[in-house]
């Protein structure tokens, strides 16, 4: 069966790359497009506007240019966008445009797809989106969850709750074969994670590379879901070749890019060895 579906992440309110997504979606007709998080604008101000005007403006024309073959749009923030726009995310859920899928699943053709944003605890000080990976440890050089700042109040207790709790509960009563897995971060130590910290250390301690989580590396280890999509990490496909994995059964896709053009990936659920991924500028 062909079921053409597009991957994009870490666009980060690139005005040229969501222009080149919209004409391609509207090009090709997909099926199915999954937005893997980190969406809007670095900056405060741009991001208001661009997550309450330019980003609903290009959904809703594109909606009415497409018609009935409009796809299904799913989305999961990501660490850089402020907690305070799940409202406006949701908006756009109601209005029909996309579906808000984090810390949740639903139906796809003869497959689920479920979405998780959260990531393990980084460098950096917005904390809407940050979790402890399996135990309360954040790498050396990383800020702590409960340190930092947050646009809204957390609905999780900051100090117990980790990423590995919440994917025990997101992999009840799933057919694992079936399954698509749309997360922001990628999995620890692959060649999905390798963030260019080559000898660098902090406190006289060498940084780890790899900067994936290890309770999202575990569960695709056990749980064997059919593909899982990541963003997160820029510079990893050039700095490892590889953009995708396989992880035995589990095929494992990181979408991300460290250069100006919109990466583009190309998938059909139904064959993975057709997976592609283009480079639109």
């Amino acid at each position: 069966m062909n079921t053409p579906c597009f991957f994009v992440s870490d666009l980060h309110g690139k005005m040229s790359r969501y222009s080149r997504l919209m004409e391609t979606i509207e090009a090709e007709s997909p099926e199915l497009v999954c937005i893997g998080g980190d969406l809007l604008p670095h900056a405060r101000m741009n991001s208001e506007q661009f997550a309450r005007e330019y980003l609903p403006g290009k959904l809703r024309k594109l909606k009415k240019t497409m018609g009935s073959r409009y796809p299904l749009i799913v989305m999961i923030p990501g660490n850089d966008d402020p907690g305070e726009f799940v409202p406006v995310f949701k908006e756009y859920e109601a209005e029909g445009l996309w579906v808000y899928l984090h810390m949740k699943t639903i139906p796809f053709q003869e497959f689920t797809l479920t979405g998780y944003a959260m990531v393990p605890p980084t460098p950096f000080l917005n904390k809407d989106w940050e979790k402890y990976d399996i135990s309360r440890y954040a790498d050396p050089g990383c800020v702590e969850p409960n340190e930092g700042y947050r646009t809204v109040e957390p609905d999780h207790d900051i100090e117990y709750s980790t990423i590995q709790k919440d994917l025990r509960l997101l992999g009840e009563s799933l057919d694992f074969s079936k399954s698509i897995f749309l997360f922001h971060s990628p999995p620890y130590q692959c060649f999905l994670d390798r963030a260019a910290l080559d000898g660098m250390k902090f406190d006289h301690i060498p940084l780890d590379v790899h900067v994936g989580s290890i309770a999202i590396q575990r569960f695709i280890e056990e749980k064997q879901p059919l593909l899982t999509l990541h963003g997160h990490i820029h510079e990893s496909s050039r700095l490892t070749g590889h953009w995708y994995q396989h992880f035995q059964q589990t095929v494992s896709i990181n979408a991300a890019h460290d250069g100006p053009e919109l990466s583009l990936v190309r998938f059909n659920p139904y064959d993975l060895s057709s997976i592609s991924r283009q480079f639109i500028d």
